[in-house]
């Protein structure tokens, strides 16, 4: 942790704040989707035929243990330390992706939503570089992980007990990341199946999947097509970028002034 400097943040830092808390706190993949396909995105997996939904959560729960692999195995070993994060490559491979799935339909999400997951957490990863982060960290690497659990949402469609607001989620996973972090440590990744990280795969689903049910809702308007598949993809992708920028501008903050000052300015901004 660096010193605190000064006991408060600069005009600059708060004007960082104010726009992660916007973000976090209001700019949900539900309205983006709206925007792009010109009618509200209600979705919920529960409204899918019982083998669809039991399909799309399969997914879910692959697409995040092997975001979990490649989080703990690669994210760390990467040679760019420094620079601009490569958001428009990751955002145009994701793109080609959304355009397979759009064009073949939603029953390809099994094979397209994994790619997606992994170009989404590599550019995650970029991003919380360029914000100083140190991916040899194994809790910097699942800092990148619990991005997938940051979206603001739907409170109803969240099916757990987790809080709404980006502090309450953090407060809420805390526990999971400490214990997946320390048995990595100690066990490194020969079983994937253990039930700290079982836990903590879970509870990100269970948000990442609200998400997802959306993505797919949108997809599945007939007139969507390739292009508007790789439309959504772009938006998906854009969409954790912006709230990675804005979860690793409060950790970076919270290195130079402290957890307890960040989160007390937090509390005081209006969300803009």
């Amino acid at each position: 942790m660096v010193d605190v400097l000064d006991g408060e943040l600069s005009d600059e830092e708060l004007a960082e704040l104010r726009e992660a808390k916007r973000i976090l706190e209001h700019t949900g993949i539900a309205d983006r989707l709206t925007e792009l396909v010109g009618a509200p995105i209600t979705a919920s997996l529960k409204m899918l035929p019982g083998v669809a939904e039991n399909a799309i959560y399969a997914a879910i729960e692959k697409s995040l243990g092997i975001a979990l692999d490649v989080a703990l195995r690669t994210l760390g070993d990467d040679t760019v330390k420094t620079g601009k994060p490569r958001l428009l490559t990751h955002k145009l491979l994701a793109g080609l992706s959304g355009a397979a799935g759009g064009a073949l339909g939603g029953a390809t999400i099994a094979a397209e939503l994994p790619v997606s997951t992994v170009l989404i957490l590599r550019s995650v990863a970029d991003i919380a570089r360029s914000e100083g982060e140190d991916l040899s960290s194994v809790e910097a690497r699942l800092a990148c992980l619990q991005v997938f659990a940051l979206d603001p949402g739907d409170s109803d469609q969240i099916e757990d007990d987790t809080e709404i607001g980006y502090f309450a989620v953090r407060a809420a996973m805390a526990k999971q990341i400490r214990d997946a972090s320390q048995y990595v440590i100690k066990h490194g990744l020969s079983d994937r199946a253990a039930p700290p990280l079982v836990k903590l795969v879970s509870q990100i689903g269970n948000r990442f999947g609200v998400v997802v049910s959306e993505k797919i809702a949108a997809q599945a308007i007939p007139v969507i097509g390739a292009l508007g598949g790789a439309l959504i993809n772009s938006y998906f992708i854009d969409h954790y970028q912006d709230l990675a920028r804005a979860h690793f501008t409060i950790r970076r903050l919270e290195r130079t002034h402290g957890e307890a000052l960040v989160r007390e300015a937090y509390g005081t901004l209006e969300k803009g």
